[in-house]
């Protein structure tokens, strides 16, 4: 039996990751900021769930130290957590832009590092990293996302050549507006939903599950030969003008 460990396991992309894992006999640890915490639709049965921090280095360092000792078969680890803070850069205040920065790209930093040394010598694995639509193209109003998330980006295409000759691949999935917990202020508001659908080509703002297959399917042993990569599922928003 494969393991991975989903952090940002209670969020809307991340618990569906953890359900479609499960649903494949998978050992599923669900790293969570609070783990008694985790209720309703985004708790799923069989997962593993444990408390860590994903911005604190130590608290990642943690969890997959831990792993070792429990010697847990770990195949993959998938990062699915981020903000959104769509603001201009000159409305955006010092304290926002760095605490955005904390949230998607030195989360990021702290799971290539943790994990990439958590993985078998001999089998390797696999780690996803989340991007956005928004780090490939210019979107108004995204600065800060759009800085963070495309150097999250830059990490998995340096982290896939550095732990390559350790069978460890690193690739991202970057999405376009989907309708999660997170996105909800914006997806909840007819005006502001029917703009984003007409900004995707086919129509329409995507589903936590179509990402998360993305994710699972980068996770897997069998894509064996795909590292360094970015992978749009984003309805077109990043390539295709509608």
């Amino acid at each position: 039996m494969n393991g991975y460990v989903i952090l940002g396991a209670a969020g809307g992309i991340g618990s569906e990751v953890c359900r479609q894992l499960v649903e494949r006999d998978s050992s599923v640890i669900g790293g969570v900021r609070d783990s008694d915490a985790v209720s309703g639709d985004s708790k799923v049965e069989g997962i593993d769930y444990r408390s860590v921090d994903v911005e604190d280095w130590d608290s990642v360092d943690a969890l997959f130290e831990s792993l070792k000792s429990e010697e847990f078969p770990l195949a993959g680890v998938a990062l699915c957590v981020g903000s959104i803070l769509l603001k201009p850069a000159h409305l955006t205040r010092k304290e926002e832009f760095e605490s955005v920065v904390s949230q998607n790209l030195s989360s990021a930093f702290a799971t290539v590092r943790a994990a990439s040394k958590a993985f078998s010598k001999e089998k390797g694995g696999s780690i996803v990293l989340v991007s956005t639509a928004a780090a490939q193209t210019g979107l108004a109003n995204h600065e800060a996302i759009s800085a963070t998330k495309a150097g999250v980006e830059g990490l998995a295409r340096s982290a896939a050549a550095t732990y390559a000759k350790r069978k460890v691949r690193v690739n991202c999935v970057a999405p376009g507006l989907v309708r999660t917990p997170l996105s909800g202020r914006i997806t909840e508001n007819p005006s502001s939903l029917k703009l984003s659908e007409g900004m995707h080509a086919l129509g329409r703002i995507g589903e936590a599950e179509e990402v998360a297959r993305a994710i699972g399917w980068l996770l897997s042993p069998k894509q064996s030969w795909i590292t360094g990569q970015v992978l749009g599922v984003d309805g077109g928003l990043s390539k295709v003008k509608s």
